[in-house]
């Protein structure tokens, strides 16, 4: 594989990851009635409107995956999204505890 292809391969993979990410993070939202925009708004609130995240807000409906919270939170810090993942463990504390 040369080094264009290569690049190419790698940024193309990326964006699949964030992608998924993405869809995690609102199902997640849309499971525990949560806006998933005012969460990542409370998170960067300098950002310019995500098309990403508002496409997969469109498209996820309530608990067809269950999500759980300790999850979302690795796959949001491995994308270095800590800021999401502070405001995503700040909203878990708020969520009822499931006995």
């Amino acid at each position: 594989m040369d080094y264009e292809s290569r690049e190419e391969f790698i940024i193309k993979k990326y964006q699949q990851d964030e992608e998924t990410m993405v869809r995690v993070f609102v199902q997640w939202c849309v499971n525990h009635k949560i806006d998933p925009l005012a969460l990542y708004t409370a998170a960067y609130p300098a950002q310019a409107e995500n098309q990403l995240l508002k496409t997969a807000m469109e498209e996820t409906e309530s608990f067809e995956y269950d999500i759980d919270g300790d999850v979302l939170l690795e796959v949001l810090q491995s994308f270095g999204n800590d800021d999401l993942a502070f405001e995503v463990a700040s909203a878990m504390e708020k969520l009822p505890r499931e006995e």
